[in-house]
């Protein structure tokens, strides 16, 4: 049973790992971060390459997906990556807007332009060809 001492405790430690405005708190480069509306229109109009990652924790194709694109985001060149994830679950209004029919949907974008897209790749070096073309 956790006292009011590590709840307290727990909650500072957030704060501090997330900042105080969690999810609205600025995106470091090549973090993965859940999609809105306004801050992926931000990151449109930064000019920075944005990937959308449509995901579901029961996935295994996203699960063989996320370090892959982890590895990329690390990488020099990719620096200004933003990558957005979108749950399959409990989004699907946002499936809709953006014609996403499946779990394991990457979608590219420079700027505002849809430059490719790929569903169940897990090939590294096709996922790289594709977050190249954001670039």
């Amino acid at each position: 049973m956790m006292s009011r001492r590590h709840v307290l405790a727990l909650a500072v430690l957030a704060l501090a790992v997330n900042g105080p405005f969690g999810a609205l708190a600025p995106a470091r480069a090549g973090e993965t971060r859940p999609f809105t509306d306004a801050a992926f229109e931000a990151a449109q109009n930064s000019g920075k390459p944005v990937l959308i990652a449509v995901s579901a924790p029961w996935c295994p194709i996203c699960r063989t997906q996320k370090p892959i694109l982890a590895k990329l985001s690390a990488e020099p060149r990719f620096r200004d990556l933003q990558i957005f994830d979108i749950d399959f679950d409990s989004q699907k209004d946002l499936l809709r807007r953006l014609n996403v029919r499946m779990q394991s949907t990457l979608i590219a974008y420079k700027g505002a332009t849809e430059v490719g897209r790929s569903v169940g790749e897990t090939q590294p070096e096709w996922i790289e060809g594709l977050v190249e073309k954001t670039l």
